[in-house]
């Protein structure tokens, strides 16, 4: 299973609106360099496929990779069938290790109020980074 990285996305703080940047680097058992979720937590990286976001475009809300909150938005890849403890590989290097599937938000958002749903709760994936690296948008993700 396979696909490439639409696009990655980072903010300095938690809570902030992400910013979709050209690369990022990747640091072992840390995360993404200048993402405020970056650190030892078991939450480093979030993945969200567009296909997700697509679904959301269906019900009238636009928005762009990273709006989810996001780090990395892939295309053509399944992230549904992903098992916790399941190895991605971003890249020729760096190597992610799944978490967790989702997440409970602890209040709505404003895609929430907008929309009634949120995608993330439901679709997003979690990682640690295990193997660090440089990662651009266009490169391929894949199981391993």
């Amino acid at each position: 299973m396979s696909g490439k990285i639409k696009a990655i996305s980072i903010s300095p703080q938690k809570g902030m609106k992400k910013k979709n940047v050209k690369n990022a680097v990747f640091r072992k058992s840390h995360g993404i360099l200048k993402d405020a979720h970056a650190g030892k937590g078991k939450r480093q990286v979030s993945l969200l496929a567009h296909e997700s976001i697509k679904k959301m475009h269906e019900r009238g809300v636009r928005v762009a990779p990273g709006g989810f909150g996001e780090n990395i938005t892939t295309e053509g890849i399944d992230l549904a069938p992903l098992k916790i403890g399941g190895m991605l590989l971003l890249g020729k290097k760096v190597i992610l290790k799944v978490t967790m599937k989702g997440k409970k938000c602890i209040k709505p958002c404003s895609i929430f109020y907008r929309a009634g749903v949120c995608i993330m709760p439901k679709e997003g994936v979690f990682a640690r980074v295990i193997r660090g690296g440089r990662v651009s948008p266009g490169d391929t993700i894949e199981e391993k």
